[in-house]
């Protein structure tokens, strides 16, 4: 079984050797969105297969989506904003509940990599599954990040920078108090979190842009 390395390094490679493709060069631009809640205990349940089509439904092109969590890539010359709105109002028409989205574009999540705070780790896939994203739909206010990291425990780190939350946890993210949950709670925004592995993946699906 061929192990993929999700180190910072190998990304940053792919983009200087031209493997990847920068959002500047294509003519339309390249959107990841991140669906909250969905596939979790039984409950929301959306086939892949349907959330494409669903998309496609809209008129986005190139569309792919990454694992059951609800992770889609697209194309589309559409802006953020209309593009939340539209895709919730179509899940909420088909499957008869709210979904939650945030949007993203290739150089957000390109930034997002660049920006980790725990690139000194090996972060190979045992790691990468304790490094955990936790996407936030407004900046938070200082105040509330203050009193977040109170919670905060050694051996876990935590870092808010901008719309994301860095967290990493050692001892496995079913272990921690600083869930997806209890970020939304003390940081007052909707949130949704993925793992380090799948951020690389989806950010090198968003990036071939189907190569």
């Amino acid at each position: 079984m061929l192990v993929v390395a999700l180190k910072l390094v190998c990304f940053q490679r792919l983009l200087t050797l031209g493997v990847v493709k920068s959002s500047e060069t294509m003519k339309t631009k390249t959107y990841i969105s991140l669906l909250r809640g969905i596939n979790v205990g039984g409950h929301k349940k959306i086939l892949m297969s349907d959330l494409k089509a669903l998309y496609e439904s809209l008129g986005l092109e190139r569309v792919e989506t990454f694992i059951q969590s609800g992770n889609v890539v697209f194309n589309t010359d559409k802006n953020t904003e209309t593009l939340v709105e539209e895709i919730q109002k179509a899940i909420f028409d088909k499957d008869g509940f709210e979904v939650l989205v945030q949007i993203r574009q290739i150089a957000d999540f390109e930034n997002i990599i660049k920006s980790c705070p725990y690139t000194k780790l090996d972060l190979e896939v045992d790691k990468a599954t304790k490094i955990m994203i936790t996407f936030l739909d407004a900046l938070p206010k200082e105040e509330d990040i203050v009193e977040l990291m109170t919670y905060v425990k050694a051996p876990e780190q935590l870092v808010v920078l901008g719309k994301e939350a860095y967290l990493y946890c050692p001892n496995g993210y079913g272990k921690t108090k600083l869930n997806n949950n209890f970020l939304e709670n003390k940081l007052k925004v909707n949130a949704t979190t993925r793992n380090w592995k799948s951020v690389m993946r989806i950010s090198i699906l968003a990036m071939t842009n189907k190569i």
